[in-house]
C-alpha cells in the first residue's frame, strides 16, 4: 500500500527572536531626527507622561530632589535645571510637590529640540522656569548656579565617553548636587513596554523608542565605569521600580 507523499516542511520556530540585551544598542532614536512634525512631538511628550505617571518615573525624580535637599527643605528659593527636559513633565510634577510642601522653587530647562520647547511652554505657561534651547554643553550656568541639576531618561541617548563629559558638566554646574533618572537594560522591561506600547500607544515614536530606550539603557557596572571614568566619587546607585536607576551625587 503506497503511503499518500506528504511534503515535509522545515520547522520555524513558534517564537520571535529574543534581542541580546547583555549587549548595549546604540542605534538612533526616532525622536533624535531633526524634521519630525510637531503635532507627532506632542502626541510622544503626551505618552511619555503617561509613563512617567504610571511606572513611577515622576516618583523617581522626586527620590532624587529629597536625597539632595533632605526630609525638609528651609532655604531660600531652590533653583533646579533638568538637562534634556524634554515637554516639561519631570519639572511640572517637582513643581506640583514643591507647592505641597510649601518650598518657593524656580527652574531652568534645556533642550536642543525647539519643539519641546515649544511644547512645554504651551503646556505649562504658569511653570516659574527659563527655557533654553541649546546642547547643554554649551550652557554656561556657572554665573547663577542652580542647587540642583538632573537628567531623566536622557542619558541612554549618547555614548559612554559623551556620559563621562556630561557628568562632569552637571557636577561644575550644580550647587548641591545633580541625579541622574534613567533606565535599566533588562528583557523584562524591553518586551514588556515593548507590548504595552504596541496595544496602547498611538505613537509611532513612543512604539519605536520606548523599547530602544531599554535597549539603549545602561546596567550597574556600566554605570560604575562611567562613574570611575569620569572620576567622580563617591555617589549612590540604587534600583527603583520600574527597571530604573537612580544615581545622585552631592557637592561636598
Amino acid at each position: 500500500m503506497l503511503l499518500p507523499l506528504v511534503p515535509v516542511l522545515p520547522w520555524k520556530p513558534l517564537l520571535p527572536v529574543m534581542l541580546n540585551l547583555k549587549v548595549r544598542s546604540y542605534k538612533k532614536e526616532l525622536l533624535d531626527a531633526n524634521d519630525i512634525p510637531f503635532e507627532d512631538i506632542m502626541q510622544n511628550m503626551r505618552e511619555l507622561n503617561t509613563v512617567n505617571s504610571l511606572l513611577g518615573g515622576h516618583k523617581i525624580t522626586l527620590a532624587g530632589i529629597k536625597k539632595i535637599i533632605g526630609n525638609k527643605y528651609t532655604g531660600n528659593i531652590l533653583s533646579i535645571c533638568e538637562v534634556g527636559c524634554g515637554g516639561g513633565d519631570n519639572l511640572h510634577a517637582i513643581d506640583n510637590w514643591c507647592k505641597q510642601n510649601n518650598i518657593p522653587v524656580k527652574f531652568t530647562g534645556i533642550d536642543i529640540k525647539t519643539s519641546c520647547i515649544d511644547f512645554a511652554r504651551q503646556q505649562y505657561p504658569a511653570l516659574n522656569a527659563t527655557w533654553i534651547i541649546n546642547d547643554y554643553a554649551e550652557v554656561d550656568l556657572a554665573a547663577d548656579k542652580p542647587d540642583i541639576i538632573f537628567s531623566s531618561l536622557f542619558c541612554h541617548h549618547f555614548t559612554e565617553p559623551v556620559l563621562a563629559g556630561m557628568l562632569n558638566w552637571m557636577k561644575d554646574n550644580a550647587g548641591k548636587g545633580f541625579f541622574i533618572n534613567d533606565l535599566q537594560r533588562h528583557p523584562l522591561a524591553y518586551y514588556s513596554i515593548k507590548y504595552l506600547t504596541g496595544v496602547f500607544s498611538n505613537s509611532y515614536l513612543v512604539k519605536n523608542d520606548a523599547p530602544l530606550s531599554v535597549a539603549r539603557g545602561f546596567k550597574r557596572k556600566e554605570w560604575e565605569a562611567i562613574f570611575s571614568a569620569a572620576k567622580i566619587h563617591p555617589y549612590s546607585l540604587e534600583w527603583k521600580w520600574a527597571f530604573r536607576y537612580l544615581i545622585v551625587y552631592k557637592n561636598g
